[in-house]
């Protein structure tokens, strides 16, 4: 059991995840992280060394099985959870243009992206419904990691593009369900970010941020989005769920 709030963040080995779990360390959080293979990440040690608690659970996101080993882990270790963040997620494995995608390519995209996060969801706001009853005090927060391609079209990725635009409806719902609880839903939906997934991309993306792309010329960090689910952690923005934050050096003004 904890005496500290406690947060289950998804892909928290690498890139963001990473970045966010140990903010999260940072402000006091005891941390449940997974990752679908069997080595604990160094996620863990680090986010320890801040003097929290970690309990690393072996679980892809993807399948039912692993949804409820990653809930019945949290509720043996901690006995709670405060807040819940879905950012595991998945690009595809070979870009392609969508009149030639692949209905693997998609299935695999649509479950770790989208199917994984909404029942995940699911599992976790039902127990936080009951431990709100038990601890009417305490507050309850789900946060969803989108993406500016929820709303920019990129055709070599359609089916990446469709998840995160999934994402962005399952935070309306979620929200709008889960508020006559006090639990609050909120997006962050993060633009160009230097991580694992856009180091292929690299020089593309130096070249269009360098001519504009985005009003804040340079690459955003995975702390930029770890800093946003921190204010939300810190209970900021409790009077605004449903929110969409956009960590995107302004991408999405959408300018001429």
């Amino acid at each position: 059991m904890s005496d500290r709030p406690v947060a289950i963040v998804t892909g928290a080995s690498r890139g963001i995840g990473r970045a966010i779990a140990i903010e999260l360390a940072r402000l006091g959080y005891d941390l449940v992280v997974n990752r679908a293979q069997a080595q604990p990440p160094q996620t863990q040690a680090d986010a320890e060394a801040l003097g929290v608690q970690c309990e690393f659970v072996q679980a892809d996101v993807a399948d039912d099985i692993g949804r409820k080993l990653l809930v019945e882990q949290t509720k043996a270790r901690f006995g709670r959870c405060d807040m819940l963040v879905n950012n595991a997620g998945v690009a595809p494995v070979k870009r392609m243009d969508i009149l030639e995608s692949t209905q693997e390519s998609y299935d695999r995209v649509m479950a770790i992206n989208l199917k994984g996060p909404y029942f995940l969801t699911q599992q976790v706001a039902n127990w936080m419904i009951e431990q709100k009853k038990q601890h009417p005090d305490r507050s309850y927060r789900i946060v969803n990691i989108g993406s500016i391609s929820s709303y920019t079209s990129s055709p070599s990725r359609g089916e990446y593009c469709i998840s995160k635009a999934g994402v962005s409806m399952m935070t309306k719902l979620f929200a709008d369900r889960l508020a006559e609880f006090g639990i609050g839903v909120f997006e962050v939906s993060p633009g160009i970010i230097e991580t694992d997934m856009t180091s292929a991309v690299k020089g593309k993306y130096d070249k269009l941020i360098a001519e504009g792309l985005t009003p804040i010329k340079r690459w955003g960090q995975p702390a930029d989005v770890a800093k946003a689910v921190g204010a939300i952690a810190e209970g900021r923005l409790d009077f605004s769920t449903g929110t969409v934050i956009n960590v995107d050096g302004g991408f999405h003004l959408r300018r001429l």
